[in-house]
């Protein structure tokens, strides 16, 4: 069985839990929280070289990082596929898995978690009040205003779901978790992307699944109240 190490309100760890769930691979998540000193296992640097999470575990061969793990699961699973056949918007699921992981991920999701959440429940600092301000009030409309810019009327790469909806609503799911609303007037495509991403049946069961820490991180539920219903 597949073994996800892991925490599923990361931003990465639900990516991999959503492709696994999404091709029907049966799997077990390892709970791992690298924030937290002493948590991660003894062997946590052999699974994952950087530290960060996620790692996978299948039989004898482990591996890191989320866009490298659901590539290796789209080859030893191709159906129901993740990444378009065609070589133009294979690209573009691509770079959004991309841009979502680093530019979003790196200069929106991960600042405002670790100043809304990290700093005073696990290292017991007061949040930075001007980091925050400086994030939602410049690199959000930058980051977000390009999302809105490429959005059509279907997914980010064609007429299916790809990993690249699956990456860029993960970091909205947890974007609004931590209390900062997707704002529907400002940018109506992202936000009507996140609903049809949010209620596609694989996202739907990883979001459904991961509502235990929600609730016991006292994180917001909101946003992913219709998929829940």
């Amino acid at each position: 069985m597949l073994q996800i190490h892991g925490v599923p309100i990361s931003v990465h760890t639900r990516k991999v839990i959503v492709a696994a769930i999404e091709k029907k691979l049966p799997y077990r998540i390892n709970q791992v929280v690298p924030v937290i000193p002493g948590n991660p296992p003894p062997n946590w640097r052999t699974l994952s070289p950087t530290g960060l999470i996620p790692a996978i575990s299948d039989g004898d061969f482990t591996l890191a990082d989320s866009t490298a793990i659901c590539a290796y699961l789209e080859r030893i699973q191709p159906a129901p596929p993740l990444y378009p056949a065609d070589a133009r918007t294979y690209a573009r699921a691509m770079w959004f898995e991309q841009y979502a992981g680093g530019t979003m991920f790196r200069n929106v999701v991960h600042p405002l978690f670790r100043e809304v959440f990290v700093q005073p429940n696990v290292n017991k600092i007061p949040a930075d009040a001007a980091k925050i301000a400086s994030v939602v009030g410049t690199v959000v409309p930058e980051v977000f205003g390009y999302l809105e810019s490429e959005i059509g009327d279907g997914f980010l790469a064609g007429p299916e779901m790809s990993m690249a909806d699956v990456a860029v609503v993960s970091n909205l799911i947890t974007f609004q978790y931590i209390g900062f609303p997707l704002d529907a007037v400002l940018y109506p495509k992202v936000s009507a992307l996140f609903e049809r991403t949010i209620l596609q049946p694989s996202m739907r069961k990883a979001v459904q699944q991961e509502q235990g820490a929600v609730q016991a991180m006292g994180l917001k539920d909101d946003c992913v109240r219709r998929a829940l219903a």
